[in-house]
């Protein structure tokens, strides 16, 4: 039975999911589809490439000696996270990201950005070119006003999490008839619309005016995905990990507080690992 792992952004509240994927690749288990959307493309990668704490080590360890997300990064370069330094010195360098072993792998690994000239969801899949894949990454994880767009074969991409916030119903849709889902809020969470940042938005996306539209309808349809989850939840049809303590800013760069979140998600992935064992044999 083909079963998915769907992982939810959040910048770095994506160090939850960090956490409850190197317990997974402690215990050695791996599921053949992962889709990943912002923050969950590059952990899903790490967990594809087999590469237990390379995300703690980018997203946290390296805030001890450099830090890849501040204001001064976005005055200058237009991107308030490092995003050379997180996918071209980090995974080439610093903390090397073995292609070899995820372009080998046997795993079906999806990318989700948005396409910003008509506000749609593209799902992006490369096993061949590193600095393709790379860019995928780089585009899923571009959050709106904060990230300079990302042009790849021409088309202008920004955060996947702008038109596919949870990606459940594209991993129904590509067959996996069972689901394990990742999220990095708290249960019960609504997401609330932001006026004023719409209103920025409107001036700052007035050439993409259908990426505009899907950012004003993202409260919308975050709440309208999360309610589909609870009901498939409530049914038995998919399995949900999420936070059950005060979640990180999406912005957090304090190594302690991340570090204390990365390790709730082991723990949490650890202490429900039965009844998940459950659900993937029932």
């Amino acid at each position: 039975m083909k079963i998915g792992l769907v992982l939810e952004g959040g910048g770095t509240r994506g160090v939850f999911s960090a956490g409850v994927l190197d317990y997974f690749m402690e215990i050695n288990l791996y599921f053949p589809y992962v889709i990943g959307v912002s923050a969950g493309s590059g952990v899903g990668a790490s967990y594809v490439s087999r590469q237990p704490k390379r995300i703690k080590n980018s997203m946290i360890d390296s805030l001890r000696e450099t830090k890849y997300v501040s204001l001064k990064n976005y005055f200058k370069t237009g991107d308030l996270f490092d995003m050379d330094m997180i996918y071209d010195y980090f995974p080439r360098e610093l903390y090397p990201f073995d292609f070899n072993t995820f372009f080998s792998s046997k795993q079906k690994c999806i990318t989700v950005a948005t396409n910003c000239e008509n506000g749609q969801a593209v799902y992006l899949e490369e096993k061949e070119d590193k600095e393709r894949f790379m860019r995928f990454c780089r585009a899923s994880s571009s959050m709106p006003l904060v990230s300079k767009i990302v042009h790849i074969d021409g088309i202008p991409l920004l955060d996947g999490s702008v038109s596919d916030s949870i990606p459940i119903q594209r991993a129904i849709k590509d067959g996996c008839k069972k689901n394990v889902i990742i999220l990095t809020q708290n249960k019960g969470y609504l997401k609330k619309s932001d006026k004023p940042f719409n209103l920025v938005a409107k001036f700052f996306y007035r050439q993409y005016p259908k990426f505009y539209q899907a950012l004003v309808s993202r409260a919308y349809e975050y709440n309208r995905i999360l309610t589909y989850i609870e009901q498939l939840e409530a049914e038995g049809k998919v399995f949900v990990l999420r936070p059950e303590v005060k979640v990180v800013k999406r912005t957090e760069n304090d190594p302690d507080v991340l570090t204390e979140f990365y390790q709730h998600g082991f723990n949490v992935a650890q202490r429900n690992y039965p009844a998940l064992e459950k659900y993937l044999k029932d």
